[in-house]
């Protein structure tokens, strides 16, 4: 698929709002640009979102994941068109506008309705043919790329020593132990959005990493942040004790959580301190408190080896 970056945006920008006319006779025609980056551009307008996929996402695939969002209300937002477009060589999907997490406001972070529409998800089958979760393959992605960008940045051997020590379903080169639970991908509380805007029930959204697979990744985001000291103890604990108490499959209903969490935390800590020792070295700077903080979570994280009940 070949695509014609500089005509995207402006292109993507007229087709929301000829979308969001046709829904609505009273388009306030408010447009903003929500993302634009190599992988993903996401523009707004009055009260509908389109969504410019990467340029290499796979058409079958993509169009799965949508049709399994619009058969799960109440816990991912449904696509407003049933199968992405394509846009100047880049698959396009649109959606409603909800209102998003403030990250100005972490005190009022919805981490019980997180891990209330995680249990759901995950308990719920699959109610079309997808394919894997993508959650494993993005962070060896991410391990790639550190080391062919900063092979002799001094924290890439920790984070590289503690990717190695995964089990090779979590490095995304074997399957999954779990090839039919429904998970998310890639959690986290930009994932979450109120609709109807504003004050609607919360949601899910981003398709791109929907599919089978283990559901733990799906809380080794969180868990990972705790562990590494980024993540108050109560609020982990609100986020644990809600997805529990929502039946959620993914850890045992009481005992010790971490058994579970270990290998995807482990995981999901590699992958984020990949990105930031990547970004650091391209943008020529030391890394920040949170940064080295990840990084020295790795160094700790190599001199023992997960244990992982799943094989």
């Amino acid at each position: 698929m070949t695509t014609d970056a500089p005509a995207l945006l402006p292109a993507l920008e007229a087709r929301v709002r000829e979308t969001a006319h046709a829904r609505t006779s009273a388009c306030p025609c408010g447009a903003a640009t929500l993302a634009d980056r190599p992988d993903t551009t996401v523009v707004r307008h009055g009260d509908t979102v389109a969504k410019a996929h990467a340029a290499d996402a796979d058409p079958a695939e993509l169009f799965l994941r949508v049709t399994a969002a619009a058969r799960l209300p109440g816990v991912l937002l449904p696509p407003l068109a049933p199968a992405p477009l394509d846009l100047h060589g880049r698959l396009v999907t649109y959606w409603a506008y909800g209102t998003p997490v403030d990250p100005e406001d972490p005190d009022a972070a919805p981490w019980e309705a997180a891990a209330t529409l995680l249990a759901r998800l995950h308990r719920t089958p699959a109610p079309a043919p997808v394919p894997p979760m993508r959650g494993p393959a993005k962070a060896a992605l991410a391990a790639a790329r550190l080391r062919d960008t900063a092979p002799d940045h001094p924290a890439t051997a920790p984070v590289l020593a503690a990717w190695a020590v995964l089990p090779a379903w979590a490095r995304g080169e074997a399957a999954m132990p779990d090839t039919t639970t429904l998970c998310h991908g890639d959690l986290h509380l930009g994932q979450l959005i109120r609709h109807p805007a504003p004050a609607g029930p919360w949601l899910l959204i981003d398709v791109d990493d929907l599919g089978t697979g283990v559901p733990a990744w799906d809380l080794a985001r969180p868990a990972a942040w705790y562990a590494c000291g980024l993540l108050p103890p109560e609020e982990w604990l609100r986020f644990l004790t809600a997805y529990r108490a929502s039946g959620g499959p993914a850890v045992p209903a009481d005992g010790d959580p971490w058994p579970a969490l270990d290998v995807p935390a482990r995981a999901l800590t590699a992958q984020t301190a990949a990105r930031a020792v990547t970004k650091a070295a391209l943008e020529d700077r030391p890394l920040d408190e949170v940064e080295q903080s990840l990084v020295d979570a790795c160094a700790r994280m190599a001199s023992v080896r997960p244990a992982d009940p799943r094989g």
